[in-house]
């Protein structure tokens, strides 16, 4: 079946003692505008924007710093059937995404759409 699919958010995981510093440095670095405070109840902070379309966001964790990728698509389970077949393994389902491990060990999610713009510089796969 032929659905679409792109890189919609890098990530940087953050342990939570240095995430309110990351998301300061990342906004000011990207030439960002980091819009609340980085906390428990919200998690997240966008905190610039790459050309394509790529977020740049810092979110809070419980563990070691990391950077991960989100994949978004219109067509969640062939997208992590794709996935697979390139070597990736489920990790866990979320709510309404799949977290995954890449073959080099990265973390990365398959994440359905999130842009108003979507598919617009999306890969197509057939």
């Amino acid at each position: 079946m032929t659905h679409h699919s792109r890189m919609k958010v890098v990530l940087f995981d953050t342990p939570a003692e240095d995430a309110q510093a990351a998301a300061d440095f990342w906004s000011a670095a990207l030439g960002g505008d980091a819009k609340h405070e980085i906390g428990p109840e919200r998690p997240y902070v966008k905190v610039g924007e790459v050309r394509g379309r790529v977020d740049t966001m810092v979110q809070r964790i419980d563990g070691p710093a990391r950077i991960h990728v989100d994949i978004e698509t219109d067509d969640l389970e062939a997208e992590v059937e794709r996935l697979e077949k390139l070597g990736a393994q489920k990790v866990e389902k979320v709510e309404g995404w799949w977290v995954m491990e890449a073959p080099s060990g990265h973390i990365f999610c398959v994440v359905p759409i999130q842009s108003d713009d979507f598919p617009d510089g999306a890969n197509r796969w057939d």
